[in-house]
């Protein structure tokens, strides 16, 4: 019997969270030879669904008229200001009664908001797009939000970062149903890894920020930013300021949220992330270059904030 899949796509919603992870299942059906699973779009009201493209899709089903329509699988999918938005109280009701009834539910990169604000996430291990990791871990203390994660199984809850991780979350749920081999097939029919490496940290843009504070703080930043590869020890910054170095360092971290030392090191790494992307630098010339120690010291702090080896990040820019 077809396991039936659903996903849930609200005004705005991100095309490629909802036909991302429906083509994996229907190239499950190719590879398996039969109708492993049947598929349906649920929209939030009656009519087609505008996404963040433009674009608009028919659902097969509206949520509020569907009743005690139980499936097996329901996925929520993002959308790019689903993080600002309030869902109305009876899509809420209605997901949370659905996810109730289902064998397992979870979300596509910020769909997590959504069940969030369903009561689904309280005591669960989460992921989601990492530009909104921050703020799906305030709004919900109770879940223990992995920003770094590409997806998470926690209980009946699965979770998947931003975008084309909806395909990584799909392909999972694949081969937990219809084993690994069938898994792989489908990876290697859809030109996808079976198993992404690293997290998406790596694709993380945050950087450290315009200069924030005081004017004085803010000239220490722009200093630090110009020349990542002076030393920036706390004394010499503090210097710089004409304050001492424990009321420099207590003051840095009450206005910036964070330690002098690590705002040097997020400066410093975006100037690794530059140069790698350049792809014509020598890994020893690169550490030099943004003020680390040695090429082990770098690969030490890159590994920690990126997730991945400065090789290997190269690498993936397609520099090597």
């Amino acid at each position: 019997m077809a396991r039936s899949v659903a996903v849930l796509a609200v005004a705005g919603v991100q095309l490629l969270d909802v036909a991302g992870p429906l083509d994996v299942f229907a190239e499950a059906n190719i590879q398996f030879g039969e109708a492993a699973y049947s598929l349906a779009v649920v929209g939030a009201g009656p009519g087609p669904v505008e996404t963040s493209s433009g674009r608009r899709i028919l659902p097969d089903l509206v949520a509020t008229e569907a009743g005690a329509t139980a499936f097996d699988t329901l996925l929520v999918a993002g959308a790019p200001r689903m993080h600002e938005q309030e869902g109305e109280p009876a899509l809420l009701d209605w997901v949370g009664a659905a996810a109730r009834r289902c064998r397992r539910y979870g979300s596509v990169c910020s769909g997590a908001f959504l069940l969030g604000q369903a009561g689904l996430l309280e005591g669960r291990r989460v992921t989601t797009h990492w530009a909104v990791a921050e703020a799906l871990a305030a709004r919900y203390p109770g879940a223990r939000v992995e920003p770094d994660a590409i997806c998470i199984f926690d209980g009946p809850l699965r979770t998947a970062a931003g975008v084309t991780a909806g395909l990584d979350l799909a392909l999972a749920l694949v081969e937990e149903d219809l084993g690994a081999e069938l898994a792989r097939q489908v990876a290697a029919q859809l030109v996808m890894f079976f198993k992404r490496g690293g997290g998406q940290m790596q694709f993380s843009r945050h950087g450290v920020g315009a200069p924030v504070g005081r004017s004085a703080l803010q000239e220490v930043q722009r200093w630090v930013a110009s020349h990542p590869a002076e030393d920036h020890s706390v004394e010499r910054l503090a210097a710089r300021t004409g304050m001492s170095p424990r009321h420099f360092a207590r003051l840095f971290r009450a206005e910036t949220g964070l330690t002098p030392a690590a705002y040097v090191e997020g400066v410093r790494i975006e100037a690794v992330r530059r140069l790698l992307e350049r792809g014509d630098i020598a890994i020893k010339q690169v550490a030099g270059a943004c003020g680390f120690r040695d090429a082990d010291t770098l690969r030490r702090a890159f590994f920690r904030r990126v997730g991945t080896t400065p090789v290997e990040y190269r690498r993936r820019q397609g520099k090597d």
